[in-house]
């Protein structure tokens, strides 16, 4: 009996030191399972899938060159799971229909530029704001036929251009007849036809226009002091798990700096799309 009892305590000495043993084998994170980096959420590994557009630079597009998506919004979903312990998984999606998508729970989450707004609210759940942006307008380098949006409104000439089922569009609609606005599926072709003379003026974040100027200082420009001010977050579907840890990521990543350094590889004249 003693010899059962002493084996028996032995089996559960080499459990007990298997199962701590166990516990410091490391993450993608190169932390222990449980305890993700900063003392953050750890979700295990777990693959969130984020829909981006792939069309709406400087937040994500494609490299032409590797045939990869790249941009502000990768690169901020690739430090938020590398903080929290996730894989992101990165689903091409056109932005029309995107949140209702998103709402749908086709995707984990979604991050193209979108505008916190109480109505897009009943239908998903939003991150913290992760940036303040203005809207702007973005012309060609030279403009001289108007300084900002009153004297744009006030030349009944002028065509403007912007992107359907955005806040820019609905900016624009408040302010211009639906006769001198030219509405176009993806930001890129709206500045196409701004090149082309085909409209005016594009209405834009502020942050996807210094994107565009940046890259083509020689034939755009920002003009106008900012025409409406909105915040922008990521989207969830309605009760998603994901919107503390994101938030606490993104907390993290505006006090280490993050944020800030993103901000100004992508936000600046400093950003030049690959050719």
């Amino acid at each position: 009996m003693r010899r059962m009892a002493t084996l028996a305590l032995v089996s559960l000495l080499l459990a007990l030191l298997a199962a701590c043993g166990s516990q410091q084998t490391t993450n993608s994170a190169g932390t222990a399972p449980g305890t993700s980096t900063g003392g953050l959420p750890d979700l295990g590994g777990r693959t969130v899938t984020i829909a981006v557009e792939n069309a709406y630079p400087p937040f994500n597009y494609i490299n032409p060159k590797t045939g990869k998506g790249e941009g502000w919004d990768y690169e901020a979903w690739n430090e938020i799971c590398r903080l929290l312990n996730c894989k992101p998984s990165y689903q091409e999606a056109s932005w029309e229909g995107m949140i209702q998508a998103v709402g749908n729970g086709q995707f984990d989450a979604a991050a193209d530029g979108i505008t916190i707004t109480e109505e897009r609210k009943k239908i998903v759940d939003f991150s913290d704001g992760y940036i303040q942006v203005s809207q702007r307008l973005l012309v060609r380098k030279g403009e001289n036929r108007f300084t900002s949006m009153e004297t744009f409104v006030a030349n009944e000439q002028l065509l403007l251009g912007t992107q359907t089922g955005t806040t820019n569009y609905e900016t624009a609609s408040s302010m211009l007849p639906e006769a001198r606005i030219q509405a176009f599926e993806q930001f890129p072709f709206a500045v196409a036809a701004l090149l082309n003379g085909d409209v005016d003026a594009v209405i834009m974040d502020e942050t996807a226009g210094q994107g565009y100027v940046g890259n083509d200082a020689t034939k755009l420009e920002l003009v106008g002091p900012s025409i409406k001010s909105d915040q922008l977050g990521f989207i969830f579907p309605k009760g998603s798990d994901l919107v503390g840890p994101v938030n606490q990521a993104l907390a993290a990543m505006r006090s280490s700096g993050k944020l800030d350094e993103l901000a100004k590889r992508f936000f600046s004249a400093e950003f030049k799309l690959p050719e």
